[in-house]
């Protein structure tokens, strides 16, 4: 039974890593696109300033063709794949216990819920405490702290819904569903602010390059372009969670109906 997890998982984000793309692919790329001129905009203002005359750009190791549709679509296909695999095995740890101790639950339940707890651990978290930029926003020097403090607050937060989940659960028969799950919530909450205020801040946004007299000669940053790729990417986070659950549920649904009819109820055994 391992195993069709495992598999169900496999599927369901190959499926969700298509869509994922797709929906990046149509949306996502030309805020990346917008990026990208303002990026080489800037440039130029800066050489113009510092008395360059060009000379050097750098030619690419693969063509922006190359990076928004090949490089895209493989990067959104295996971390969809890693998504499904890391979810499968984590509801099946959870459907031992929950399976067990509960005769009587439906495993797409327990498959949404933990999806939607996923989705807030791994995606939700991490996004508002260090919402995602285009490129040409951030700088060079502080990747690898904006790389490291990411990581910290992702780690935390799964560690935390964890933690949250086995506290529910411990709680459940002595204070019923409701309470319970606050009771997991408030400590994954309090956990989570605490880490992010412990963690650095970071605002990078470009403002205008000036010249020395005051002169604007290149203006900031769009916030537009900022705002649109912040919403559109976790709206393409949430589309490729959603699709990994739902095509989950569907696989666990004819995973049952594989096992009922390979082993059917005794009663039904008798009437043959």
């Amino acid at each position: 039974m391992e195993r069709k997890f495992i598999g169900a998982g496999l599927l369901s984000g190959l499926i969700a890593g298509i869509v994922a793309f797709i929906y990046a692919r149509i949306y996502i790329e030309p805020q990346v696109a917008k990026a990208i001129d303002y990026e080489d905009v800037r440039s130029h203002a800066e050489e113009k300033l510092a008395g360059e005359t060009g000379g050097h750009e750098h030619g690419e190791v693969f063509t922006r063709s190359v990076q928004e549709n090949i490089g895209a679509g493989i990067g959104t296909v295996v971390f969809a794949l890693c998504i499904g695999a890391f979810f499968a095995v984590a509801f099946t740890v959870l459907w031992a216990y929950v399976g067990r101790r509960w005769a009587s639950a439906d495993p797409r339940l327990v498959a949404t819920a933990l999806g939607l707890i996923g989705f807030v651990a791994v995606i939700g978290v991490p996004f508002f405490v260090y919402p995602p930029n285009p490129p040409a926003v951030g700088e060079e020097d502080t990747i690898g702290s904006r790389s490291s403090s990411f990581l910290t607050i992702t780690l935390v937060s799964v560690v935390l819904a964890v933690i949250a989940v086995v506290i529910a659960m411990y709680l459940w028969d002595r204070l019923g569903g409701i309470v319970s799950g606050i009771a997991g919530t408030v400590v994954f909450l309090i956990g989570v602010t605490i880490t992010a205020a412990l963690l650095p801040e970071f605002k990078e946004i470009p403002g205008p390059v000036e010249a020395a007299d005051g002169t604007i000669v290149a203006p900031g940053f769009p916030g537009q372009v900022v705002a649109d790729f912040r919403v559109y990417a976790i709206a393409n986070q949430a589309l490729l969670w959603i699709v990994l659950v739902t095509v989950f549920c569907l696989c666990l649904t004819l995973i049952a109906k594989r096992s009922a009819a390979k082993n059917p109820p005794a009663a039904d055994l008798v009437d043959a």
